[in-house]
């Protein structure tokens, strides 16, 4: 038993450790092409026969290591793998293109070895999950599944809307390059928020293909890859989607995740397809964001429950009800059967004429103006990104205090108004540019007048977008899923912007392509008040 295995017991209240455990570090395993990836074996020190989890992962092995010790502790053979070109395994890393293909091949070199019994888990968060996706229908009989904060298809995430996601690749590319080269102050970096820093100076460098050397010093092979091959090429992506795996024979799946992580929606839509397949997978979702230390640490409890459940016939430790559930504001976990957790009672909120959002009467004929300037763009604040520091729900004080932001604010709330699941803005807008980018927000106005986002929503209009008889855009915009219940004494604002930088690339008012994009042009926005809307699926959990 080491340290850092005996504290994430402690943390995760873990069971009782079964036995020892004898570590075999650094494995080459061969891949088809001859490239030989690192591994790491995890045994238990106690006879046999034990079940087999696997975990394949580009952010170097030691590092899940205390995760995996903890697992083995208690009876399973752990198998963690640096994906081709990271760490020390050979090849180049080229991001989702290899899983496949390493990871067949990788249950192979399983497969033959004398310990493996013909039970395997596969879990881990964000690329870890995406890798399980990869290979789940080659998976044997006993097999079972625990994706976290990850989804079977990455388009939407690196292109949501439209759009590019720029926070995000830029903060990874310096994970992945900091991890392989300079391991120690990488870590020091994502604690320190020098990670966000350097994302927040390179967005604002022109071109973006050349943001890749401003951010880690040097060109990125895949950086520049993506940029160059990615952008609107359907035939990019055919390979690197998985979602058709999800099928009636997929293994029993154990989704968990955050409702301020960017791939949450995705990773719903994942659940979704199995659970209209007929199968009964397990969710559950905490108020975390994507690098919450829940998370990170593989949500151990929960996910050896499952294991033991599906892979060694223990059902002792599972839940009686499939979701659980955290609801913000009021602080409560609530569990049911199927999320969303059956019909919801949608109420509407429109614009009044002062700033004002109403839920009776007449609705203001009128609108409100500004600017959009690429050259000083909306600045992203909190919610659901890629950050180590400043991601979740902050005080929305010095976003709502600019110009190019507009912010409609609810009545006093006498009663509690819980909301689960996706929120609704209809927008009505028009513009003096035909490229604009849309960005709207839920918030949470407590009694000492702090504006807590609770989530929101985006998309990009261009030249073909669609328009009514007077040129006005009517967009329908989801906002990410959420579990919140908004207090008596607090009220709802709605934000509307064109922008939440470098959360999303700027909307640079031309057209032209995000990789090589230098021009910049201002955009008037208009927001008409009648035909814009907020709509909240609520419920009575009382």
């Amino acid at each position: 038993m080491s340290l850092p295995s005996l504290y994430l017991a402690w943390v995760e209240d873990l069971p009782p450790r079964l036995n020892g455990v004898r570590k075999k570090r650094g494995i080459g395993v061969p891949m088809n092409d001859g490239v030989v990836l690192k591994t790491d074996h995890y045994a238990p020190d106690a006879p046999g026969p034990h079940a087999t989890i696997l975990m394949r992962l580009p952010y170097g092995r030691r590092g899940f290591g205390p995760v995996a010790e903890a697992y083995a502790e208690r009876g399973f053979h752990v198998v963690v793998q640096a994906c081709r070109g990271t760490e020390r395994s050979g090849g180049q890393f080229d991001p989702f293109a290899n899983e496949r293909a390493d990871g067949l091949a990788t249950l192979e070199w399983i497969r033959a070895q004398p310990w493996y019994d013909g039970r395997i888990g596969l879990t881990g968060p964000s690329y870890l999950g995406y890798a399980q996706w990869a290979i789940c229908d080659a998976l044997p009989e006993t097999a079972a599944l625990a994706t976290k904060v990850t989804t079977a298809d990455f388009r939407p995430v690196v292109f949501p809307a439209g759009a590019f996601h720029l926070n995000l690749w830029l903060s990874w590319v310096q994970v992945i390059e900091g991890l392989r080269n300079r391991p120690l102050a990488t870590a020091a970096r994502m604690f320190s928020g020098d990670i966000e820093r350097r994302t927040d100076k390179a967005a604002a460098v022109l071109p973006l293909i050349e943001a890749d050397k401003a951010v880690v010093g040097h060109r990125v092979g895949f950086w520049r890859h993506w940029f160059e091959n990615a952008i609107g090429n359907d035939a990019f992506w055919t390979d690197l989607d998985h979602r058709h795996r999800l099928t009636e024979t997929t293994p029993p799946a154990h989704f968990i995740s955050g409702w301020y992580d960017f791939m949450l929606d995705p990773l719903l839509a994942d659940y979704q397809r199995l659970v209209e397949l007929g199968h009964r997978p397990y969710l559950t979702i905490g108020t975390w964001f994507h690098i919450a230390e829940e998370l990170q640490r593989d949500n151990l409890r929960e996910t050896l429950a499952w294991m033991r459940a599906w892979l060694n016939g223990d059902r002792s430790g599972l839940r009686s009800r499939p979701v659980r559930i955290h609801i913000s504001g009021c602080n409560e976990w609530h569990e049911f059967d199927r999320y969303p957790p059956g019909p919801a009672t949608p109420r509407t909120w429109m614009l009044g004429a002062s700033g004002e959002l109403i839920d009776s009467g007449t609705p203001s004929n009128g609108s409100n103006r500004y600017r959009f300037d690429p050259a000083d763009p909306t600045p992203n604040l909190g919610g659901a990104i890629f950050a180590f520091t400043g991601a979740g729900a902050v005080d929305n004080a010095r976003l709502e205090n600019r110009p190019d932001v507009l912010t409609y604010t609810g009545r006093v709330l006498t009663s509690a108004l819980t909301v689960i699941g996706s929120c609704q803005v209809t927008l009505k807008a028009r513009a003096s540019l035909p490229h604009a980018d849309f960005f709207v927000r839920l918030n949470d106005v407590g009694p000492d007048g702090i504006s807590r986002n609770i989530c929101d929503g985006f998309t990009r209009v261009t030249p073909e977008t669609p328009v009514d008889a007077e040129g006005n855009w009517c967009l329908t915009i989801p906002l990410h899923a959420t579990a919140h219940s908004f207090r008596p004494g607090h009220r709802l604002r709605l934000l509307i912007a064109s922008g939440a930088h470098p959360r999303y690339a700027r909307n640079m008012g031309t057209g032209e392509p995000i990789n090589t994009a230098t021009i910049m042009q201002a955009n008037d926005i208009e927001i008409l008040h009648a035909g814009t809307a907020l709509t909240l699926p609520t419920y009575n959990l009382a």
